[in-house]
């Protein structure tokens, strides 16, 4: 006849070592950490190391896509214009003495071994304006320009000779002041024509210097009694 045995309590330890062996059973292999993915990249790095690549030396050569030539074949490699020739050591590439370009080349065109010059510069720029070789042109009306074979604008200005008068005018279309009422001067503050004795009032006559417009002009005061003078 059995006899049941009482029920124990478990303690405090032992329900945690329990729950830990619990815990450690549940995860799973994978979880740890797949050794397939940390080993990718050393794969790919031996497959690399791993390459043979084929040599042609001594047997021809191989340019810059990959392209490969026999020997005494003439190619043009990629990184150059110029013509070269395979051979059991290497290629061997054209290198020209290239003519000088023009120094007022304004177009060129490296489709050959050498640059080539497609486009001369014919005219002048004047500002920022265009000019034929050896055409004349008026910038203003004091400057006489030409456009030089060389490209340079050579230009003219013109010397303006002082003006005889205190009153000078710019006319449209000319370059220097013109006095159009002639040669003149300051008497005080009246204008008067240079070359004569002028009047200004009753009891004064002034006249201008000769040549000498930006003087005041000499006057002469004489005594006067109600406008008439006395002699």
């Amino acid at each position: 006849m059995w006899t049941s045995m009482p029920r124990r309590r478990m303690g405090p330890l032992l329900l945690a070592a329990f729950l830990f062996l619990l815990a450690l059973s549940a995860v799973s292999p994978a979880s740890v950490g797949n050794p397939e993915d940390y080993t990718a990249d050393e794969a790919e790095r031996t497959a690399t190391e791993n390459i043979v690549f084929d040599d042609y030396r001594g047997k021809g050569c191989v340019d810059d896509s990959g392209f490969v030539y026999k020997l005494g074949e003439r190619f043009y490699p990629g990184h150059s214009n110029c013509p070269c020739q395979c051979t059991e050591d290497g290629p061997v590439c054209d290198q020209p003495e290239c003519p000088k370009l023009h120094p007022k080349c304004t177009k060129v065109e490296h489709n050959g071994c050498c640059p080539e010059c497609k486009e001369v510069k014919n005219f002048c720029e004047y500002r920022g304006k265009t000019y034929k070789i050896l055409q004349e042109f008026k910038p203003s009306a004091c400057e006489w320009c030409r456009c030089e074979p060389n490209n340079e604008v050579h230009c003219v200005v013109s010397d303006c000779a002082v003006p005889e008068c205190v009153n000078p005018v710019y006319e449209p279309e000319q370059c220097c002041p013109i006095c159009k009422n002639g040669p003149n001067c300051f008497a005080g503050t009246t204008i008067i024509p240079a070359g004569i004795e002028v009047k200004v009032d009753d009891c004064t006559i002034c006249r201008c210097h000769n040549g000498d417009w930006w003087k005041p002009a000499q006057c002469l005061r004489r005594e006067c009694l109600n406008g008439q003078t006395l002699s």
